[in-house]
């Protein structure tokens, strides 16, 4: 069973998780949301995604008790290589990926909505990278996107301290393109891939191989030395003590090691 849903209206294809409580990216959605682009990217007519999250959240972040298993495995790079490999996916795909972000986007879900062309967001939204308070760091490449966008000194404050910024802070940072009231964000954010997908398909296509040009270089060798960090810091023991006091709802007692 997906856990996803797809409506296409007109050119324009709805993607809603659908995976209650929070939307946590587990390993089921990344696979799911890739299944879903192999399908629109086999169908023609559609020249704009709409990504959202069904019930409280956008994203609160990934499937934090799925990472129990990966740290008793021996490939725990496999598992920030794998959402990077998807979000470079969604960061190059052929037609634009509008986010439209409402309750939180934390951790893998704000990697998850970085990765996309434009971010529309609620005002109260939360949106931050709290890995550092499970003794862990970024690796869905949160360390080289979120520079682009609020610049390195806030991008330092932002993964440094876990605290997260709400929708109208993130508008204002460059986080986001535009924050909106509840009420509103989800109609706006619609209105936007309407009128992307009632423009040419072809112009639509270029616009979207040109614009990465502007990035720099470095970028792709900046996410693989995240990846490589990210199981590095994976495996110590403050990760473990963080994950696991992150389950058990308690602060966590890092030793530095």
């Amino acid at each position: 069973m997906s856990t996803l849903q797809v409506i296409t209206k007109g050119n324009v294809a709805e993607i809603t998780i659908q995976s209650p409580p929070a939307n946590a990216l587990s390993s089921s959605i990344l696979r799911d949301l890739s299944k879903e682009l192999d399908q629109i990217e086999s169908n023609k007519t559609i020249k704009a995604i709409l990504l959202k999250g069904e019930g409280k959240f956008f994203s609160a972040g990934a499937d934090i008790k799925e990472f129990t298993s990966f740290q008793s495995s021996t490939d725990s790079g496999s598992l920030a290589g794998n959402g990077q490999q998807l979000f470079n996916r969604i960061e190059h795909f052929h037609i634009p990926v509008i986010a439209a972000i409402h309750g939180a986007a934390l951790g893998g879900g704000l990697e998850l909505a970085m990765a996309c062309h434009i971010r529309y967001v609620a005002e109260d939204a939360k949106l931050g990278l709290p890995e550092i308070n499970l003794g862990i760091i970024p690796g869905f490449a949160g360390t080289q996107r979120l520079p682009r966008y609020v610049g390195s000194a806030k991008a330092y404050e932002m993964v440094l301290t876990g605290v997260p910024i709400t929708g109208a802070e993130a508008a204002a940072a460059g986080l986001a393109n535009k924050s909106f009231s509840n009420e509103n964000l989800f109609e706006e954010a619609e209105k936007m891939a309407q009128l992307i997908a009632s423009k040419s398909g072809p112009a639509i296509n270029q616009v979207m191989k040109l614009v990465p040009y502007a990035y720099t270089t470095q970028l792709q060798e900046g996410i693989q030395k995240e990846s490589q960090a990210f199981a590095e810091v994976f495996k110590n023991e403050d990760a473990r003590e963080g994950v696991k006091a992150f389950i058990e709802k308690r602060k966590p007692e890092f030793k530095d090691q």
